[in-house]
């Protein structure tokens, strides 16, 4: 099968199509026949030998989200069958012809999406599921502050916030961004570029933060947070040190926590996909939420898809395309 492979740690010029073998699925896995394939912050980090403790180039093809048809499976007893369209989370493997997926992190597709529209919906699902519902316990009429509207964590965290009835709130780099973050839902989207986003926002009373830049970002988080709030860290684009007065987190009774999803263990990510298919299934099925798809590749331009990442440009998801 075709893959992409990063050659050494560095830029996007070190991802390479080259041929690999078959993956072999196990007796938790069914091997998926991939057709489009979900670009993440994750893989840029990966490919840089910054995601976690190693520096080293991965083994395996980047890429942990996919959607595709059900190929092979490994064992007789399972929910899929061969021919079935899903989407999955994955360990890796992701920017290949063929993937390997546990039975158990896998997901129907929904009826009516195309499978480039079902790769957006695995990792910023259950990211968004797990930090700001299982984490922060966002709760109906409180308000959320979501860092970055209009990534596709963004635009995910905006969709379900509204639906389960909190108020959404926003940060984004330009106009442009503010507005459609504005349209799918945010109650206001503060371009911070040009407003510093803690004075625009002190006056509504912000309950819940999902950020991924950390940095200066922590200390205005944390003033700008209600008592009882809670901040929760899902990446540290901004810098991953950061000071803040202590005093303010006791004084207000905050809670300040963050995770990583990849490296999670089976089971976490297991029932973590269960719920999903219950709790948001139904959401894309009744309208409430969509993905949101900014641009598609072929598997062979995998570098100029991370570039575009790393640009910031874009709006939603990036997929890879794989015939």
């Amino acid at each position: 099968m075709k893959a992409i492979i990063v050659s050494q740690t560095g830029g996007p010029e070190v991802l390479t199509l080259q041929e690999r073998p078959l993956p072999i699925p196990t007796l938790q896995d069914v091997l998926i026949r991939v057709h489009a394939a979900g670009v993440n912050r994750a893989d840029l980090l990966m490919r840089q030998g910054r995601y976690g403790v190693s520096a080293q180039a991965p083994a395996e093809p980047l890429g942990l989200e996919v959607a595709g048809v059900v190929e092979q499976i490994g064992s007789p007893v399972s929910r899929w069958k061969v021919g079935d369209r899903v989407c999955a989370l994955i360990r890796y493997g992701g920017y290949a012809e063929y993937a390997p997926a546990n039975v158990h992190h896998c997901l129907p597709i929904p009826p009516g999406l195309s499978f480039e529209e079902a790769a957006c919906l695995p990792e910023t699902c259950m990211t968004v599921w797990n930090n700001v519902f299982q984490r922060m316990h966002l709760q109906a009429g409180e308000n959320l502050l979501v860092h970055g509207g209009t990534s596709g964590i963004g635009v995910t965290a905006i969709q379900l916030a509204k639906a389960f009835g909190a108020q959404v709130f926003a940060t984004a780099g330009t106009e442009e961004k503010c507005r459609f973050a504005e349209a799918l839902g945010a109650v206001k989207c503060v371009n911070y570029k040009i407003h510093p986003f803690e004075e625009v926002l002190k006056p509504y009373g912000i309950d819940a933060i999902l950020d991924y830049i950390g940095g200066d970002y922590t200390a205005k988080n944390i003033r700008l947070l209600r008592p009882e709030g809670r901040l929760c860290f899902i990446a540290g684009l901004g810098g991953v040190q950061t000071h803040f007065n202590i005093m303010e987190v006791m004084s207000k009774r905050l809670t300040i926590t963050g995770s990583m999803l990849a490296p999670r263990d089976i089971e976490f990510k297991a029932a973590l996909t269960a719920e999903v298919e219950k709790r948001v299934w139904p959401l894309i099925a009744s309208g409430q939420f969509k993905p949101i798809l900014y641009k598609t590749f072929p598997l062979s331009e995998a570098a100029e898809a991370h570039r575009l990442m790393e640009s910031s440009e874009h709006i939603g998801k990036i997929v890879l395309v794989i015939p």
